[in-house]
């Protein structure tokens, strides 16, 4: 059993996401709870203010009459007035039902309508329309609160207006946020995530109260993070993963910067100097692609000091890992490197992160170990929404590159059969919203929940993830391929990748489709004379099928025979959220690229 097991918080539990809340904000009042970009500066409030404002806007729906469990739905990219929102919800005893911005109006009518949401935060007037557009299949409706849109006074009103609304049900409610906070049970609905699903319709995933309180107070007993600490959060909140990054900061105090826009990342990280940030393995994959291209167009000395020095630091890093001692020169060596080369690479990322936490997908092994030997841990964790997001972490002072790490103290993983890995603990779904049948199919008989993952654990509690069991997939020959495996290394390999998805069900041999991350092949055409090109132009020319053709190579000898890629074609648009093909957390749902391109994929074969 790994150490900072000690399960004894469980029997401690703070009753529901409110209280914890409350706690929170009176256990550190003065100190900074929240900053966010206004304009071109950063503004911060402290834990007292981000209660104040939260309970006003909390009163404010108790006024519209909101009811324990009802739900109201927030439509929103990620920013300080979503987690407002979120926490408003939770202290008036109302259910959040998450909506990504980026969702159609027909599914987000299906969420909103099969959740029966009664309020809905929405961001602006792109989000409005879409209420307006389906609000016949919105019967439950009543009130709309925008953070940015047009208000109308009477259906939609902004955040100003609900905090009124509150600020005179508090003139004769003054301890109701109190009452309230105290009244709701730990099984009581706090959330409501719809899966994105990579099939079918989506599923409402019922989450409790003391999921979210556990998973915090999981990561706060495991001495990982501090009130000192200070996190960048950009994640979608609509996602489990930004979720449960919230639950974390009212159990551990620090402070977070939030802004969700995602091409804003990098250079928010040199501003706003974080020491932890959550991410999905695409952000390592497109840092460590666009430091890695941006040594090659330098070239020369620079690059070959850049190539060795990696070299150097993974040497050295296996010889720790290893518990081996490194030997003088190459000690020597290195701390020259960690001067010249890896101090500039921390630099890129704001110079103070303790570490990153990557979840949501698998993380290349080998990309996690080139961020390792520059002094950035990359601590990998793994869950679903099934489960509120955490189910397993790497530990700062106990990790295993490779792994996701060992159960959360309190909880439990097993491998069940067909080596599926399962989970059983306190932050497991209560089940699916209106879907017994679904509930039934997603436990074991005897009650663990079924992930669909196959995984092993080792010796020391540890697991590691192959793949999704419906992704692997067997060739006519009967060797079975475990497409993620593949996908990943070849990321590791080229860095102007975006995607590599790999196909040959019941085939006698293994082919890929890829795509080009934009800038990066945009940065590799100014270098070769197709600047100005579009990416269509540029993906399509020989030199970058030579250049991809060499990848491809260098990938097959690292594979066995049945698994090398015979045939491949870089497809003429990148792998979009908006497209369909990738689902908001940054998941590509295979099925329908597959269905896409079938006629490409079967003319492999001919």
């Amino acid at each position: 059993m790994p150490a900072n097991h000690d399960t004894s918080f469980v029997d401690h539990l703070e009753p529901n996401v409110a209280v914890q809340f409350l706690n929170r904000v009176a256990a550190t009042p003065g100190t900074e709870a929240f900053r966010f970009p206004r304009g071109e500066a950063w503004e911060s409030v402290t834990w007292q203010q981000a209660g104040d404002r939260v309970s006003r806007l909390a009163a404010g729906l108790l006024a519209l009459g909101l009811e324990p469990e009802q739900r109201v739905g927030i439509a929103a990219g990620t920013r300080y007035e979503w987690i407002l929102s979120d926490l408003a919800v939770m202290c008036a005893g109302a259910a959040t039902t998450t909506v990504y911005p980026t969702t159609n109006g027909e599914d987000t009518a299906y969420i909103l309508g099969d959740a029966e949401c009664r309020v809905v935060f929405a961001e602006d007037d792109e989000q409005i329309a879409k209420l307006r557009e389906h609000k016949n299949e919105l019967p439950h409706l009543a009130k709309v609160v925008t953070f940015d849109g047009a208000t109308d006074g009477d259906w939609i009103i902004d955040l100003d207006g609900l905090a009124e609304l509150g600020e005179a049900y508090l003139a004769d409610h003054p301890d109701v946020i109190e009452q309230t906070a105290k009244s709701i049970p730990p099984d009581q609905l706090a959330t409501l995530v719809y899966t994105s699903g990579t099939t079918g319709k989506p599923k409402g995933v019922r989450l409790k109260h003391s999921s979210w309180v556990y998973e915090g107070a999981a990561i706060k007993a495991q001495d990982i993070l501090h009130e000192d600490d200070l996190q960048f959060l950009w994640l979608p909140m609509a996602h489990v993963f930004g979720k449960v990054l919230l639950s974390t900061q009212l159990a551990c105090g620090f402070a977070t910067a939030i802004d969700g826009r995602v091409d804003k990342i990098v250079e928010n990280l040199g501003i706003v100097k974080p020491t932890f940030m959550g991410a999905a393995p695409r952000i390592f994959e497109k840092a460590h692609g666009r430091i890695v291209t941006m040594q090659a167009a330098e070239g020369g000395l620079k690059e070959k000091l850049f190539l060795k020095a990696f070299e150097v630091g993974i040497k050295v890093d296996k010889l720790k890992r290893e518990g081996q001692g490194v030997p003088f020169l190459l000690n020597l060596q290195h701390g020259l490197f960690d001067k010249l080369v890896f101090s500039k690479v921390r630099d890129r990322f704001g110079g103070r992160v303790r570490f990153f936490i990557s979840g949501s997908a698998a993380l290349n092994s080998e990309i996690a170990e080139w961020f390792h030997a520059a002094g950035i841990l990359i601590l990998e964790g793994y869950g679903m929404t099934e489960n509120s997001a955490g189910a397993t972490v790497n530990h700062p002072e106990e990790y295993k590159i490779g792994t996701v790490g060992p159960a959360l103290p309190g909880a439990e993983i097993r491998i069940g059969e067909g080596d599926e890995v399962q989970i059983k603990g306190p932050h497991v779904m209560e089940g699916y919203h209106n879907l017994p049948e679904e509930t039934a199919k997603a436990f074991t008989e005897d009650g663990w929940l079924r992930t669909g993952d196959k995984g092993s654990i080792d010796a020391d509690g540890f697991l590691t993830i192959t793949g999704r069991i419906k992704d692997l997939f067997k060739t006519s020959g009967g060797k079975y391929i475990a497409p993620s495996a593949i996908e990943s290394k070849f990321k590791a390999i080229c860095p102007y990748t975006s995607q590599f998805m790999v196909f040959g069900n019941e085939r006698n041999f293994v082919v890929a489709l890829v795509t080009l991350d934009p800038d990066a092949i945009a940065g590799w055409a100014e270098e070769n004379g197709q600047a100005g090109k579009s990416y269509t132009e540029i993906v399509s020319s020989p030199e970058v099928k030579a250049l991809v053709g060499g990848y491809v190579e260098q990938l097959n000898a690292r594979l066995n025979r049945w698994e090398t890629i015979k045939k491949w074609e870089i497809l003429d648009h990148d792998l979009t959220i908006e497209s369909g093909e990738l689902t908001p957390s940054m998941k590509v749902k295979r099925n329908i690229v597959e269905d896409n391109n079938k006629d490409r994929i079967a003319a492999f074969y001919v």
